[in-house]
């Protein structure tokens, strides 16, 4: 198994105790790791959850939720930076 795979099995398997230990139901973890389906975010969620210890779903829907609109907004940044290094370029440099 290659690493990225064991690191994703061992994030979403914490993810899913520290909903357990809350005692919310495995569906909702379950929905958590789909929706946010990185390490990185489960890993994040998983600090929340043990760290702030919301008593209600709908507590832990707003953060897996607004973990998801973090992630957007780093992709779109992401995008618009190459976009506009490469229009920068083409300023620069011309049409190839």
């Amino acid at each position: 198994m290659d690493d990225n795979k064991q690191k994703w099995i061992n994030s979403r398997d914490a993810l899913m105790r520290a909903v357990r230990t809350l005692g919310f139901p495995d569906e909702l973890g379950e929905a958590i790791v789909k929706n946010l389906g990185s390490p990185k975010a489960m890993d994040r969620m998983t600090v929340y959850l043990t760290e702030v210890k919301p008593a209600t779903p709908e507590l832990v829907v707003d953060e897996m939720l607004a973990i998801c609109s973090d992630i957007e907004s780093w992709r779109t940044k992401k995008e618009s930076l190459e976009a506009n290094a490469r229009y920068n370029e083409v300023l620069n440099e011309g049409l190839k």
